[in-house]
């Protein structure tokens, strides 16, 4: 049984004339008999009655009507789905992201890319850099937004932020007032940081920005997201060097001043597992690559840039 028998079975069904039928389908009558035939063959009951007085569905003809139509329907839902699919326009992405994308762009990011694809859905995990990288390796994750651009070569990325890095302190700090601070001014002052083990690469920026000032950080505290970080800083519990979105946190008791020497940049990067035929994924990458939703683009006017 092929899906063409059905179709000549359906229009048949309903013209219930060989002539008729056979024009619709813009074959000749001879076809359209063979293939009734081979259909009932198949089958293996008569569908049609055929006499002088005309066609007429038998009363499994009626019965088969019923399961031909489903069946046919079934056939074009799953077309336009592998299309849909093929085109990206539906599936389920999995997004990992570090705490402080939430005022980096991923809100906007998802909006804009939710209001292009309403089929895809999309599941976001909060994780740190290390553990989207193990997540994106095992195929647990499809993209992530991570803190390092340091990745295996299985996985691919693309710059989805870049912003300065400023000092973060207790409201009631002496520096607080001062409209820049200099990173000479917080030797000896105990600092709160980004944990090695969750991400290394902040955690060996801040320590390099640090010695490039002529002292080390004093460590009291690693905690494993930013948010920590700002929180433990608003009570008082030491400085910190931060991403300059964490202003927007909103954070009470923590004040945020720009450092008054050039750093390098805080930058957040949009990784994935370099596996073909993922179109949902590559639609999501290339949105956020383009910067859309963003009203700026990646990140204080950076561009794109990719990873070899």
């Amino acid at each position: 049984m092929e899906f063409r028998h059905l179709r000549y079975f359906l229009v048949l069904a309903e013209e219930l004339h060989f002539g008729r039928a056979a024009r619709r389908l813009a074959i000749s009558q001879p076809p359209l008999s063979l293939n009734i035939q081979q259909l009932e063959a198949s089958v293996g009951a008569r569908l049609f009655e055929r006499d002088s007085r005309g066609v007429r569905l038998t009363a499994a003809g009626r019965a088969f009507r019923e399961s031909a139509t489903a069946l046919l329907a079934q056939a074009e839902e799953a077309r336009l789905l592998a299309r849909q699919i093929e085109a990206g326009a539906v599936g389920r992405l999995r997004v990992g992201f570090v705490g402080s994308m939430l005022y980096r762009g991923l809100p906007e990011h998802l909006r804009a890319f939710q209001a292009r694809y309403p089929g895809i859905e999309v599941a976001l995990t909060e994780l740190n850099s290390q553990e989207q990288i193990d997540a994106l390796l095992h195929g647990q994750l499809d993209a992530g937004f991570v803190h390092t651009r340091h990745l295996p070569d299985e996985l691919g990325a693309i710059l989805a932020h870049s912003e300065s890095f400023v000092c973060c302190m207790p409201q009631d700090h002496a520096l607080a007032t001062r409209p820049a601070v200099a990173l000479a001014e917080l030797r000896g002052e105990p600092f709160v940081l980004f944990s090695r083990k969750a991400s290394p690469d902040y955690y060996n920026r801040i320590f390099e920005m640090c010695a490039a000032q002529g002292f080390y950080p004093q460590i009291r505290h690693e905690v494993r997201h930013w948010l920590s970080v700002v929180s433990l800083v608003s009570q008082g519990m030491g400085v910190a060097v931060v991403p300059a979105a964490l202003q927007r946190s909103g954070m009470a008791g923590a004040a945020f001043r720009p450092l008054a020497e050039s750093t390098v940049p805080s930058e957040v990067y949009c990784a994935w597992k370099l596996t073909p035929d993922h179109p949902a994924r590559e639609r999501f990458v290339e949105m956020v690559g383009q910067g859309q939703g963003l009203p700026d683009g990646p990140g204080d006017g950076v561009g794109v840039s990719g990873l070899p």
